[in-house]
């Protein structure tokens, strides 16, 4: 992370400064210097121990204006909810065939929904799946057989977030060339779904601190003052 660039981009945060969301989001933008449309993320660290069950931090959230790019949906089913899978624009729809097709090792998709009569056979695919972030969950709403809702949602810019053992979630709101507008929307949504999944059994304050940040870009420290 030394280069000149970085360096540069570097000089023009105020390290010792919390930001408001836009102004923040207008920072990252303006000190980019990548040839490619970044990613932005956030990155949420919160005051639970993820170590204890009951302290677990997970769930999912549609941003409200996607992240810029339509995830590859493959759904394991059978019957009549292979039908639906495909009629709400699935990517890949099998049975039997796609459980072997990943055995042997094709992972060419973004995400995995399956419907629970299938998970019999999904269950030992778990070493390969697990992982990579793919393996079907009911949490999420990945194991389901509402097939219908999961993959428009999915498409529509869903994403699942959880915390990790540093007390940490990570996701991804969108790409720099989005509008401000736009981004500090998807940023809401994901904050406010974070701290929709608050763990009964955290005390004191939940939000510790939130950065900002594009792939290439140094984090930018919000203000989190207005947060529980």
């Amino acid at each position: 992370m030394g280069g000149k660039k970085y360096v540069a981009a570097l000089a023009q945060v105020d390290r010792a400064r919390a930001y408001g969301l836009e102004e923040a989001i207008e920072l990252i933008k303006r000190i980019a210097f990548a040839r490619f449309d970044e990613t932005v993320e956030l990155a949420i660290q919160l005051n639970v121990d993820p170590r204890k069950a009951d302290q677990m931090v997970r769930g999912t959230v549609v941003l409200p204006h996607g992240l810029g790019k339509s995830k590859r949906v493959a759904v394991i089913a059978s019957g009549e909810k292979m039908k639906e899978a495909e009629e709400a624009g699935a990517d890949i729809v099998g049975g039997e065939d796609l459980v072997a097709r990943i055995k042997d090792g094709w992972l060419e998709f973004d995400a995995l929904i399956a419907t629970p009569d299938m998970m019999r056979l999904v269950g030992p695919l778990g070493k390969i799946l697990g992982p990579r972030g793919l393996m079907p969950n009911p949490k999420t709403g990945t194991v389901t057989f509402d097939v219908k809702t999961a993959v428009r949602e999915v498409k529509a810019g869903r994403i699942e977030f959880r915390v990790d053992k540093t007390g940490v979630v990570h996701a991804p709101i969108g790409k720099l060339s989005f509008e401000t507008p736009k981004l500090v929307e998807n940023a809401r949504a994901l904050i406010e779904a974070v701290v929709g999944a608050r763990p009964a059994s955290a005390k004191g304050k939940y939000i510790k601190g939130i950065t900002i940040s594009s792939t290439m870009s140094p984090g930018v420290k919000l203000d989190v003052s207005g947060w529980p």
